[in-house]
């Protein structure tokens, strides 16, 4: 049987070889111990890099676990890297998200009885970008897809989970006719890298 500092120190190691946020029950399998056990073992080694304030951290996503630098070396980062294209989501991009977000699992249809327009082809590109995903089909008449967040949304708008959305009443209040923020929402970061 290994001991916890062996398994803490493999989960470091494929932390880092796996680059995804890796599932602790994945990981549990490999060592053959519980789910719980793995989640303990990770939440201890994010614990580590924290108090030895590491330029790396572990980061939690949705019971996954991943390797990254600390958000406040990001300057640097970007001062060594070339810089990366970066795209940012259109309006009409941002408010479908935002009602799959909120009202998930939720059909195409119901998306666009609340925005008022189609929006086919942003359903599309949100899907190409992993950002939602078909999560099931509804009972309704002709049995129409469901719409969800992924790990990729939580990933990023530096969610833990679905719990870390902004509370909201009314995702009219946020998304405002000319386009910009609401006086609800916070300064998330709304771009991609591609």
């Amino acid at each position: 049987m290994s001991t916890k500092s062996t398994i803490k120190s493999a989960f470091e190691s494929m932390l880092f070889v796996w680059g995804d946020p890796l599932e602790a029950k994945t990981a549990a399998e490999i060592f053959n111990i519980t789910p719980k056990e793995a989640y303990d073992c990770f939440r201890e080694l994010a614990e580590e890099y924290d108090a030895r304030e590491s330029g790396l951290m572990i980061r939690e996503i949705d019971k996954a676990f991943q390797l990254v630098s600390r958000p406040e070396n990001s300057e640097y980062i970007e001062r060594l890297c070339t810089p990366v294209k970066e795209k940012r989501l259109s309006q009409s991009a941002m408010e479908v998200l935002a009602i799959i977000a909120y009202r998930q699992p939720v059909t195409k249809g119901e998306i666009e009885s609340i925005r008022g327009i189609k929006c086919d082809r942003v359903i599309e590109g949100l899907v190409k970008k992993d950002l939602i995903g078909e999560v099931g089909r509804s009972t309704a008449v002709g049995r129409p897809i469901l719409y969800g967040t992924t790990k990729a949304f939580l990933e990023n708008f530096n969610f833990t989970s679905l719990k870390d959305l902004p509370e909201i009443e009314d995702i009219a209040s946020v998304i405002r006719e000319d386009g910009e923020p609401g006086p609800e929402t916070d300064d998330r970061q709304i771009s991609l890298d591609i």
